[in-house]
């Protein structure tokens, strides 16, 4: 919790709030020209660049790819009418529904990217020298 006037803390908020938001706008832009495991990298090389904790990370890359693939699910779904969702839904899940497969998909691909943030972090933290 911030206290009024505490300025570290709302620059760690700002720092958390900038690696999501970096992440997200980078994820959509590369998921344009590249394959969906780019969100992998997004999150990789934002997280050595804006270096948070392992768990902040995962946290922070997990909650934007899983908003915007979730949002693009449902933007595409709408688009045509539930129509292949429904059906894939049946195939995959042998249930008829499409927002299920928007929300497991969603899932995967924020796993997907916040165990990529959350590898980042480790790499960038401090070795420990044992003598």
């Amino acid at each position: 919790m911030c206290f009024p006037f505490n300025i570290f803390c709302y620059i760690r908020i700002m720092k958390s709030f900038s690696h999501f938001l970096l992440i997200l706008v980078l994820a959509y832009l590369a998921g344009t020209v590249l394959p969906w495991w780019s969100v992998a990298l997004v999150a990789f090389v934002v997280t050595l660049v804006l270096p948070l904790t392992s768990g902040k990370s995962f946290f922070s890359a997990f909650l934007s790819v899983f908003i915007l693939w979730l949002v693009l699910a449902f933007y595409m779904d709408v688009r045509n009418d539930h129509l292949l969702a429904n059906r894939m839904s049946e195939m995959i899940l042998k249930v008829r529904s499409a927002p299920l497969l928007g929300v497991i998909s969603a899932l995967i691909g924020g796993l997907v990217a916040g165990f990529a943030a959350s590898s980042a972090a480790f790499v960038r933290a401090p070795k420990k020298i044992v003598s």
